[in-house]
């Protein structure tokens, strides 16, 4: 999961990516309202965990920005301001959730799974995919042959896809959701077909239809077949 941190306290900042980071999220920082806007106009995240009180402008203008450009990650504001007000204006303004300092990193971890469950998901932890069963808390998948046995990247990029089924994702894409917009990654994405190559022959030797397709220049879409339903 990728998630924009726009927090201007150094010490905290460093201590949620550091914590994150070390929990399966790929994350990246903002100390500032103009670097904040800049990450987000040029990547996509699944959540942005948002300080209300910036050195310039403040979170609210984050939050505001981000309803008018129809953004789809999710927010979960954290701030010491824990009033009322603040809450619902943050609430009103299209936030997921609020946190206020000082607070546990695991609860801030379990706020933005559910925040991201709740948006992707429809709240739950369980999926049913075609052949495919997948528990996002505890990251196992099964079929109707027994697990698939699956690395950590090869989880994620399987989430990857299922969020976005049936349409085509770029190979760009990927790399930024899976590494980081400034990952030190190659030029060439020879990782991207050594995970995609092993992905679907561990879900093909489970029993799987082959899901993962090569759009020829631009990426891949995973695709299921839609049963219609009989009345």
């Amino acid at each position: 999961m990728k998630i924009l941190i726009i927090e201007d306290e150094q010490e905290l900042l460093k201590s949620i990516a550091s914590y994150l980071n070390g929990n399966a999220f790929i994350c990246e920082q903002a100390d500032n309202i103009y670097t904040a806007r800049e990450k987000l106009k040029a990547s996509d995240y699944d959540c942005v965990v948002l300080d209300i009180t910036l050195p310039v402008g403040s979170g609210m203008d984050i939050l505001r920005e981000l309803k008018l450009e129809h953004k789809s990650c999710g927010v979960l504001i954290i701030s010491a301001k824990g009033s009322l007000d603040d809450k619902l204006t943050g609430l009103e303004l299209g936030a997921d959730d609020y946190l206020t300092k000082p607070f546990h990193l695991p609860e801030l971890a379990a706020r933005i799974h559910a925040i991201h469950r709740r948006r992707v998901f429809g709240g739950s932890d369980l999926i049913e995919v075609d052949k495919l069963s997948l528990n996002i808390q505890d990251k196992y998948v099964r079929t109707h042959l027994g697990p698939v046995e699956l690395t950590r990247k090869e989880f994620e990029l399987l989430m990857y896809f299922i969020s976005n089924k049936n349409r085509v994702v770029t190979k760009e894409a990927i790399i930024d959701h899976l590494w980081g917009a400034h990952s030190n990654m190659p030029d060439n994405y020879d990782l991207i077909y050594v995970h995609i190559r092993n992905l679907r022959k561990k879900l093909i030797d489970k029993g799987c239809p082959d899901y993962i397709n090569a759009v020829y220049g631009i990426g891949y879409r995973f695709s299921v077949v839609e049963l219609p339903v009989s009345l």
